[in-house]
Parts: C-alpha cells; sequence; structure tokens
C-alpha cells in the first residue's frame, strides 16, 4: 500500500501548493475538495475505478442540482446532438422507418448516395457489412450508426425488394448529407394562404424557410401560417433570423439576460421577405425555446395571430463549454425575453416533476379549456402595439385557444397505432400497389382529388390488427375509427409516392389549429 500513499501524497502536496500561489478563498478549496476526492476514490476505493466514467458521472450529477437544461455529453453524444442544428452529416442518404424489426427506406435522398447506386424506395436494408440487422430487434440508434460514417468511406449493404427473388447488393459510398428542417411547405387548397411547418431552429433553417416562402409568392401567396407545433426548437441566431422576416427595423425581437450575461438586445433589420400580410402561428405543448422567442415577438408586435395551446415554456440561454476530449457541458447562462419583457421560463424548483409538469396541465383539464388556466395579474403584459394582456410566467398562451380533441382517438385505433398495425399495413399496400399507383395518378392533386382506400384494403388492416392482437370492442368504435385511419393511410401513401409537404397537406385536413387559423386569416 505504500506506493498509493506516495501517490496521494505527491497529489495533495501539488495541490497545496497550486492553493498556496491563489488566494485561499472558499472556491478554491472547494476545487481541492473536488480533487481529493477523486484522487482518494481513484487510490484506495475496494475495486477497479474507470476514471472516465466517475469523471463523467460527477459533472453530471452537479449539473442536475442547477436547472433542467444544463447537461453534460460525452464526445460521442455531443458528436450525434450537434448533427441536426448543423444542418448535415455523413451518410447513405436515405430516408426510413423501422416495422417489424425491418429497416423500410421510405425514399432516397435526391440526388444521395444511395439513388446513385440504385436504391429504391420500399427496399429493406437486411444486412449491413455482412451483419444481419433484420429481426434481431436492434435499436434504430444502433442501425445509424452502422449506416452513418466519415465522408468517402464505403459501406457494404444486402437489400431485399418486392418482385425480386434473390437479395441485391449494394456498395454505397458515404457523402455528406443534408438535414432539412423545413418539413412542408404548401397553398392551403383554394385560398391564398401558404404554410409552412419547421420542426427545428438550425444553422440552415432560414435559408430553406426563404427558399420556400419565395417559392409560395409565386403561387399567389399572400397571407401564412407558420406551424410551430411539436417544434422543441434550436439556435437562439436562427430564431432571430426568422423573426426578422416579419418585423420592421428596429423592432426589439428578443434579449437575454443573466448574472454574469450582460442584457443583450436582438433586432430586426427591417429587410425581412414577409413583413406584410396576415400571420398565424401555431403552438402547442411541445412548441419550445426558440418557438416560443418567434411566437412571443410576433405575439408582443401584435404582428401574428397565435392559435393553439400553451407552450412548453423553456426561456433559458444555455451556452457550449468545450472539454478537452470532445465532451462539451451545455450550461445555462441566461433567460431570455420577449420584447414586453415577458420570460417564458416554466418553474424549475424540482427538477425531476419538471418534465411531468405537462402531464399536471392534461390533468388539470388545460388540453380541453383555456378556463382551467389561471394566470395571476403579476405575470400580465400589454403588447406594444395593441395593448392586448398577454402572459408571461410559463410558456406562450395562445390567442385562439384549440383544445386537445381525444373523442377522435378511439381506443381501437390507438392499439392499431401503438402497435405498428398501421405502418405494417402501409407498407403492405405501397408493396403491392406503388407502380400501379404511380402511373394511375399523374401528380399529386389527381391523387389527392381522387385517391380513397377500398374496402378490400380496409378490411386487409383489419385482418391484420386482429392477427396482433387488436380488435374494435363493437362495429361502432371501428365505424368511429374508420375516418381517421383512411385518412393517415392516404397521408402516408401520399408521403411514399411523393414526399412530406404531400403528407402534411392530406393529415392537416385533422388538424384542428389549422382550420382555425385559415378561418381567421382567410377573409380578413
Amino acid at each position: 500500500m505504500r506506493p498509493r500513499f506516495c501517490v496521494l501524497g505527491l497529489l495533495l502536496l501539488c495541490a497545496d501548493i497550486a492553493v498556496a500561489q491563489q488566494p485561499a478563498d472558499s472556491h478554491q478549496l472547494l476545487l481541492r475538495k473536488l480533487a481529493m476526492s477523486e484522487i482518494a476514490i481513484n487510490t484506495f476505493y475496494v475495486d477497479s475505478v474507470d476514471e472516465n466514467k466517475l469523471i463523467d458521472a460527477t459533472i453530471t450529477e452537479m449539473l442536475k442540482t442547477l436547472d433542467p437544461h444544463s447537461t453534460y455529453l460525452t464526445a460521442s453524444e455531443a458528436r450525434e446532438a450537434n448533427e441536426p442544428l448543423q444542418g448535415n452529416f455523413d451518410g447513405i442518404g436515405i430516408q426510413f422507418n423501422m416495422a417489424e424489426d425491418t429497416l423500410f427506406v421510405i425514399q432516397p435522398i435526391s440526388g444521395g448516395p444511395s439513388e446513385k447506386v440504385g436504391i429504391f424506395a420500399g427496399d429493406r436494408i437486411v444486412k449491413v457489412e455482412g451483419e444481419v440487422i433484420a429481426g434481431v430487434k436492434m435499436s434504430t440508434e444502433d442501425i445509424k450508426k452502422r449506416l452513418k460514417g466519415p465522408k468517402g468511406t464505403k459501406v457494404n449493404l444486402e437489400v431485399c425488394r418486392r418482385g425480386v427473388n434473390e437479395p441485391l447488393h449494394f456498395t454505397v459510398t458515404r457523402e455528406r448529407i443534408p438535414v432539412y428542417s423545413l418539413v412542408a411547405a404548401y397553398m392551403v387548397e383554394g385560398t391564398d394562404i401558404g404554410y409552412i411547418k419547421l420542426d427545428r431552429f438550425a444553422l440552415t433553417t432560414h435559408d430553406e424557410f426563404v427558399e420556400a416562402l419565395r417559392k409560395l409568392q409565386t403561387r399567389g401567396m399572400k397571407k401564412l401560417i407558420l406551424d410551430l407545433q411539436g417544434n422543441g426548437g434550436g439556435l437562439l441566431a436562427t430564431a432571430a433570423e426568422i423573426c426578422n422576416d416579419f418585423l420592421e427595423e428596429k423592432q426589439l425581437m428578443v434579449y437575454t439576460e443573466g448574472r454574469m450575461s450582460p442584457r443583450r438586445d436582438f433586432y430586426a433589420k427591417g429587410n425581412g421577405c414577409f413583413r406584410d400580410g396576415r400571420l398565424a402561428v401555431l403552438v402547442d405543448e411541445y412548441s419550445a425555446s426558440a418557438s416560443e422567442i418567434v411566437t412571443g415577438a410576433l405575439q408582443d408586435w401584435d404582428r401574428a395571430i397565435v392559435v393553439g395551446r400553451r407552450s412548453f415554456g423553456k426561456g433559458l440561454v444555455q451556452r457550449p463549454v468545450d472539454l478537452p476530449d470532445g465532451s462539451l457541458i451545455r450550461l445555462t447562462v441566461a433567460r431570455y425575453y420577449t420584447p414586453s419583457g415577458r420570460c417564458i421560463q416554466k418553474p424549475y424548483t424540482d427538477n425531476d416533476r419538471y418534465e411531468e409538469e405537462l402531464l399536471s396541465r392534461y390533468r388539470h383539464g388545460e388540453m380541453q379549456s383555456a378556463d382551467s388556466i389561471q394566470f395571476p395579474d403579476s405575470l400580465k403584459y400589454q403588447t406594444l402595439k395593441a395593448h392586448r394582456t398577454v402572459y408571461g410566467g410559463g410558456g406562450i398562451m395562445p390567442d385562439y385557444f384549440v383544445p386537445l380533441d381525444t373523442a377522435k382517438y378511439t381506443p381501437y385505433y390507438r392499439a392499431l397505432v401503438n402497435k405498428g398495425v398501421v405502418i405494417k399495413a402501409h407498407y403492405q399496400f405501397i408493396d403491392q400497389y406503388r407502380l400501379q399507383w404511380l402511373r394511375k395518378y399523374e401528380s399529386f392533386a389527381v391523387f389527392k382529388r381522387k385517391f380513397e382506400l377500398s374496402k378490400a384494403m380496409m378490411a386487409q388492416l383489419r385482418d391484420l390488427g386482429q392477427q396482433m392482437g387488436v380488435v374494435p370492442k363493437d362495429e361502432t368504435e371501428y365505424d368511429e375509427s374508420l375516418p381517421l385511419l383512411q385518412l393517415q393511410l392516404k397521408a402516408l401513401i401520399a408521403r411514399d409516392l411523393w414526399d412530406m409537404s404531400e403528407y402534411y397537406e392530406i393529415i392537416n385536413v385533422a388538424n384542428e389549429s389549422i382550420g382555425k387559423a385559415v378561418e381567421l386569416i382567410r377573409n380578413d
């Protein structure tokens, strides 16, 4: 044991010398306490210790005591987390889904490496580098790791294709693959209203948004619905870029302030591409962070009508602190405030219950009735032009509340979705009818107007559900479920024949927030 004592003594002597050279304040004493604890564990603990794992756990636990959004990421986690915000990654270029432990190619990305070698929509990738990935209950993340890799490297795939008896073999050279944050853009039929849906705020989001906006303007768009439902946020700078497209010069968009971060104001430049024209913004309980920055700014300046349900309530600014091994800390350094001075951050005194707050909202009836939400007078603010009352202290409260409609989601419908019956039936239909449908419907407009799922297809879905243990309690429940099932299947088929915009153009018929937004801005 003597060598360990010598090592410990030497390290503590070094720590004493370091402390003696600096002011002997409480900060230095705490650092020495932390260093001594790690040294003692690593030197004397009864079993061998993984020092990296120990340090990772220490940092993680320290951050847990602060707030729900200060987090630690290992080097691999940091790379994975940054990909959606950077707007690209290196891979084989496919959109895919997992059904029955099998990777189904929804569609290869246009011009991407998989399309170049001849991989088709509907193909099933069953092996990667000779390793079976089908039917082995491999996680989606593990499959992604096998498909991704540095640009220029090659990966060998084995593919099964309907109508081909033998497996097909492809060697795909990985390339830089774009990650899009704008998932849908289209004109609402019979109106001059455009619709754009963003699912994150990344480095490329503003460019994508402007391109889509201009295309819609060439098609006669005068009014816009900006859909931020389910958008969990992203980059503050990108949110400011999006705000700038709607606001006038020198209008404050957002400001940030923290204990060690002086107030920083973000102003519109007045060069945006949609400063006129009616605007509606859609939010729900999963719209957070950058989504709330945009929504709050447009609401405060009376620039947009906000429709939906109260947003998540994430108003904390994180700064990345890069660590030597590639890991990083995302540390909360400030709060952001809307132009009227509202702080949108909801309370986080109990971090363990922070995420459960949404469930609490549901239990208290907030998702069904705006009257269930009570704000104290201290959280009341005024918009900057019309002087309407708006609220802070936990998310953006919409101008027009749309309740969560749970009645149309019957237990039978939910069971079919949750057990994967709908997705499996959809892939069966695509396998059987893809080429026939592409010949029959020469455009999406024709498909949207004329396509209907046959009684035989719905019977096939029902039989498949029964095989997987899902049956309606009676014919009434089946009949109530039928319209939404047909709509969802039609939307999925449209996505596979065309793209995500077509999916949303069909499925949004069931989105009551969109219907309300169209009603509000259509005749203004």
